[in-house]
């Protein structure tokens, strides 16, 4: 076993496992929460927080160093990344509920302080990316959330949960954003992994769940139903028109990029972290 920075990997004939577990530890008993009850997922689902809560106000300091302590924790726990982020939005003036949202991830992890990320050996070097987004989640500005994740083989690698930067007008126009923001990334990699000697052939295959939204990556035609989007959102076309990415739908229970742009039921949460990779080592 090797330690770099609090992160742990083992190396056994199923492959290298990646984890936390001893940071994991020492952030619940840093936070008191050592003794806590588990729960089965890090945010309760249909939670919308604000911040105009007019709960009794926590301490900021406090507050902050909980949530920094779980952001590094995000590296190997993908499964979290959603609740952190939430949480992220209200450190300036947090509240007990706000608190009780970002305990609640504490409880998540105590039940799974040995969960990391497996990556086996696999021959597949093909780069897959998935890209998600909620719409007007954010009960403040109405903002949308973009969630996506990268493959190469069978467990994630890459990944992000970001409020996006506009206001979207609807599930198609925030799902185009969310779409966008996959591809940019997408290219950024393929260029990496061209400087590593591992060349890229072919397009890189993005999969979203909404139709109306690859219908619109795909028109090379500027109609009036994307006039009002901001024209630095329509460079996917242009990836497309290149053959670097080609985007395809994929059903709504197939999207794994659905972990990070919302929060789930239990069931469909269990489902989607297995299928990033997120997995217990015994």
């Amino acid at each position: 076993m090797a330690y770099y920075l609090g992160i742990e990997v083992k190396q056994n004939e199923e492959g290298i496992f990646i984890s936390q577990e001893s940071y994991t530890k020492e952030i619940l008993k840093k936070f008191k929460m050592d003794d806590c009850k588990p729960i089965s997922t890090p945010v309760e689902c249909g939670v919308k927080l604000t911040k105009h809560d007019e709960r009794e106000s926590v301490d900021p300091t406090f507050f902050k160093s909980l949530v920094g302590s779980l952001r590094y924790l995000t590296c190997t726990r993908p499964d979290i990344l959603y609740a952190v982020g939430l949480v992220s939005r209200y450190m300036e003036n947090p509240t007990t509920t706000h608190l009780k949202t970002a305990k609640r991830i504490l409880q998540y992890l105590k039940g799974t302080v040995n969960f990391g990320l497996l990556y086996s050996s696999s021959s597949n070097y093909k780069l897959a990316g998935y890209s998600d987004s909620d719409w007007a989640g954010d009960s403040d500005d109405r903002k949308s959330t973009t969630g996506f994740v990268f493959f190469m083989g069978d467990t994630a690698f890459t990944w992000m949960s970001k409020k996006q930067p506009i206001v979207t007008l609807s599930t198609c126009e925030a799902e185009y954003v969310a779409a966008t923001s996959c591809v940019c990334h997408a290219i950024w990699l393929r260029n990496l992994l061209k400087e590593l000697s591992t060349p890229q052939e072919g397009p890189t295959e993005i999969y979203v769940d909404n139709k109306s939204a690859i219908a619109l990556a795909k028109n090379p035609v500027f109609h009036d139903r994307s006039k009002h989007i901001n024209t630095r959102y329509h460079y996917i076309r242009e990836c497309i028109a290149r053959k670097d990415v080609q985007v395809e739908y994929v059903k709504s229970q197939d999207q794994v990029a659905d972990i990070f742009p919302k929060p789930l039921k239990q069931e469909d949460f269990i489902r989607l972290r297995n299928s990033i990779g997120v997995t217990r080592q015994d």
